[in-house]
């Protein structure tokens, strides 16, 4: 397990092949974890335990990204835990454990472009600037 994480926190391990995995440690696991977006469930985690020598256990939370949920723009998952069932909607007082923004499309390209351009425009009166200031 890369990573070391304290009782009650979680650890992202990365998002591959739509799927993102995270790291708990609870002395026993939630009732339900699950991914919401926009306050809505959208999948289950699948957990597998993975014992350590003290009490605790780091269990390793899995959940596939539903392709039907991806848009253009930001889409922010968040993996909760409450004593929900199956995919209802998130239970009064889940806890919030993770996000996860994901950021695609051609709206997100405009903007990169227009930092880009901004960020070459500040560097350019920068260079004008100290050139002005060696010379003179």
């Amino acid at each position: 397990m890369s990573a070391r994480i304290a009782p009650g926190q979680i650890s992202s391990l990365g998002l591959r092949a739509g799927v993102w995995e995270c790291a708990l440690r609870f002395a026993t696991p939630p009732g339900r974890v699950a991914l919401t977006l926009d306050g809505r469930t959208v999948a289950l985690a699948e957990l597998t335990p993975e014992p350590t020598p003290d009490d605790m256990h780091i269990w390793r939370a899995r959940a596939a990204i539903p392709a039907e949920t991806l848009a253009e723009g930001v889409q922010t998952y968040v993996l909760i835990a409450d004593d929900g069932e199956g995919t209802e909607g998130p239970r009064p007082g889940a806890t919030r454990l993770a996000h996860l923004p994901l950021l695609a499309g051609e709206a997100l390209d405009h903007d990169l472009r227009a930092e880009i351009d901004l960020l070459r425009a500040e560097m350019d009166l920068l260079k004008r600037e100290l050139r002005r200031l060696a010379t003179g």
